[in-house]
């Protein structure tokens, strides 16, 4: 019988600990990121999220804000690693001097660094002043609570994708820019579509000038506020329920090892003795030809035919 197979994640976590432990990165080198981790072994975002991750359980690395994941120190000398640098006069050296230099900015900078590496769940007071090597109870003179912290993690993360001074000419154009951007910001911070409430709206500034941008391009061709305003929330949702997938798949592979690809791979047989049946032929036909999943042209297709219906309504508001 044929051995074991072994999961991806767990044959670069292998890859990565020998270069650990023999000295090849050494305490305070950077570890690949998790895009050069994707690149360089050919895996999905969500198995290189998963293999950092258990190289963060294993205590032998640790994310740093601003600058990305790097060897810990560790507890015993490696064999042929650097010798840890001597701190520099001046420089902060007991728990006091660290405690001084605390801002805000640092800690949702660690926040927004650990919820991209590893998911929102992985986010705590605790592990955002572990990861700063601070007190917990230090973090409560800058926010008042998780819920404080999120809301400024995602106004920060907008914030740094300002809508531009002057918008396109067409409304179509103009709407089309926005839920882009919008798409592209959920496609680089997972974490973000399913932290956004629309029921329950967070109070975010940054994203202020994205439901101006809305409503004031769609009242001006037409539309009365109320009804701009819903289309508003409709394209925001629509863009953020697609995103949604993103911190799942990312969640669901981390528990299972799998990508999404070589989990449909485990489903594949039971379909297929589904439709054999001959219940299903349009279903049988779309199996036999094959379908590949694409988030962003599945975006893409939905914002046009909702960008259809609004250009009727549009029409019909002229008109009257």
């Amino acid at each position: 019988m044929g051995g074991q197979v072994v999961p991806r994640y767990s044959q670069i976590v292998g890859e990565l600990r020998r270069r650990i432990e023999t000295g090849e990165l050494a305490p305070g080198d950077r570890v690949p990121s998790t895009r050069e981790i994707t690149k360089q072994w050919g895996v999905a975002m969500a198995t290189a999220t998963k293999a950092l991750t258990e190289l963060r359980r294993e205590g032998m690395v640790r994310a740093v804000p601003g600058v990305g994941t790097v060897v810990e120190v560790p507890s015993r000398p490696v064999r042929t690693a650097r010798p840890p640098a001597a701190p520099r006069p001046g420089s902060p050296s007991d728990a006091s001097s660290v405690q001084a230099a605390l801002t805000l900015g640092r800690i949702v900078g660690a926040a927004v660094t650990v919820a991209d590496t590893e998911g929102l769940a992985a986010v705590s007071m605790r592990r955002v002043a572990a990861e700063l090597g601070v007190a917990t109870m230090s973090l409560y003179r800058h926010v008042a609570d998780k819920d404080d912290l999120l809301t400024r993690m995602m106004d920060t993360v907008i914030a740094q994708r300002p809508l531009p001074a002057d918008p396109p000419e067409g409304w179509r154009e103009a709407i089309e820019l926005v839920a882009r951007q919008l798409w592209d910001l959920f496609r680089r911070h997972p974490w973000l579509a399913p932290a956004l409430s629309v029921t329950r709206p967070q109070m975010i500034t940054s994203a202020l000038p994205y439901s101006e941008w809305m409503l004031a391009t769609l009242h001006a061709n037409g539309l009365d506020l109320q009804s701009a305003f819903t289309a508003h929330l409709m394209l925001l949702n629509y863009a953020r329920g697609i995103a949604v997938n993103l911190e799942t798949e990312r969640e669901a592979e981390a528990h299972s090892g799998l990508d999404s690809e070589e989990w449909m791979d485990t489903q594949e047989p039971a379909l297929l003795a589904i439709l054999t049946t001959g219940r299903f032929p349009a279903l049988s036909h779309l199996a036999r030809a094959g379908y590949d999943l694409d988030l962003d042209a599945l975006f893409e297709f939905g914002l046009q035919r909702l960008l259809d219906g609004l250009a009727s309504l549009l029409n019909e508001s002229s008109a009257s």
